[in-house]
């Protein structure tokens, strides 16, 4: 593994299957090594993962867990990893700016079906946030966290979002507040 603090490791040792947490990070660099943790955990533990990412974020992720001998596409294979553009997945459901929430349900859902086959608990991470967030949508972006949030409890998943502070452009106290209090853990590691 590389360099990966341990904070992390005890961390997700601490989660909650229902856990809904966000990490507002500088550096990408500290966001893979908190995702890398969070994956490879679920995986190495017989659960699945969904994770809805950015380009690059996905092929990071990928690299690390190859490196770290998981067999990927087997576990691609058996919908015990189930990767997705955030953006893409974001239009799916989004209707003029805001996030409809019957078909965020049904998309979600189904991914949580798919993953969850055989009674396999999961673990997912998504950026769409961060994307709307980054857009100027801060509404829809709080809106889709309280719909995240809502179907975390209800199904019983962890759920880790993550968002750059790069794009907190209004005040600074102000959208921090609002994002953290849609999460139940704060990761306050950002560098």
């Amino acid at each position: 593994m590389q360099n990966r603090p341990a904070d992390f490791q005890m961390f997700w040792g601490e989660m909650s299957p229902s856990e809904h947490f966000v990490q507002i990070y500088e550096r990408d660099v500290v966001l893979m090594d908190a995702l890398e943790g969070f994956i490879s955990g679920g995986l190495r533990g017989g659960e699945s993962a969904i994770v809805i990412a950015t380009p690059g974020h996905r092929t990071e992720l990928e690299h690390r867990l190859r490196m770290q001998g998981f067999n990927f596409d087997a576990a691609v294979a058996l919908d015990r990893y189930i990767a997705l553009d955030a953006a893409e997945t974001l239009l799916s459901f989004m209707d003029n700016g805001w996030p409809d929430e019957k078909r965020f349900m049904t998309v979600i859902h189904g991914l949580l079906e798919r993953a969850g086959h055989g009674g396999r608990p999961v673990r997912a991470f998504g950026e769409m946030v961060a994307l709307l967030w980054a857009q100027g949508h801060s509404g829809a972006t709080v809106r889709l966290e309280h719909l995240w949030h809502g179907l975390c409890a209800a199904e019983s998943f962890a759920l880790f979002c993550a968002y750059p502070k790069s794009g907190f452009t209004m005040d600074a106290a102000e959208s921090l507040q609002q994002i953290c209090a849609t999460h139940s853990k704060v990761i306050s590691r950002t560098h």
